[in-house]
């Protein structure tokens, strides 16, 4: 069943007993895990790069959790999932956006990583709409947020979209896991759970900032 809600695109699985989260497969299926091993609290992005909740929620928490990671208080894993990739107009859009960010994931760059995120929510395609971004589209966006060469070759070839597929695949079990069958973005997990109210500004982040270092 699919349904469109305020939060986003949310779909159920089948309900059965999916067995609690993981964080282990969060660990390993992230594109990328930015900030300190030491910050006092981690929590878990899921994003699609088509879905248009997922870029308000970009544009109200992104810049806050940018601080927050760079402060030294929080670490992040994110999980780019392909759900939507049928309402693109090239139908994989999703995954071949979520392979280039593996590509830049590789470059272990932080920086690069959080502009390159940036940039393809600003210049997000319309779901449901007529054109989407080519490969060479995102290694052209890359390039602009400052990639090497070799990135945007990766980018342009797809060489990540096995892994990008895969990643996407286990993190989305997790998802379900957390959400009771239900896969929605964007969804921030925090010990594996849901954390609400983040679709009304970047206050969800200072509460929770508070609560982990009492």
């Amino acid at each position: 069943m699919a349904a469109l809600v305020v939060m986003g695109i949310i779909f159920n699985a089948n309900k059965k007993d999916l067995g609690p989260v993981s964080d282990t497969v969060l660990n390993e299926n992230a594109a990328l895990i930015v900030g300190e091993p030491a910050a006092t609290t981690t929590i878990d992005v899921f994003e699609d790069f088509l879905c248009p909740v997922c870029q308000e929620f970009e544009k109200e928490s992104g810049q806050a959790i940018v601080d927050a990671v760079n402060a030294g208080t929080l670490r992040v894993r994110y999980h780019m999932l392909t759900f939507l990739n049928s309402k693109s107009a090239s139908g994989d859009y999703s995954e071949r956006a979520a392979g280039a960010l593996q590509c830049i994931g590789d470059a272990k760059d932080p920086a690069l990583f959080f502009r390159f995120h940036t940039a393809l929510f600003v210049d997000q395609p319309k779901e449901g709409g007529d054109t989407d971004h080519s490969n060479a589209d995102l290694a052209r966006i890359a390039a602009a947020q400052g990639a090497s060469p070799a990135t945007q070759q990766c980018i342009s070839a797809n060489a990540k979209l096995v892994e990008a597929k895969a990643a996407a695949k286990q993190s989305t079990t997790q998802l379900q896991k957390a959400l009771d069958g239900a896969v929605a973005t964007p969804t921030v997990l925090l010990n594996g759970e849901s954390v609400p109210d983040i679709t009304e500004g970047p206050q969800w982040l200072a509460t929770i900032l508070t609560k982990e270092t009492q």
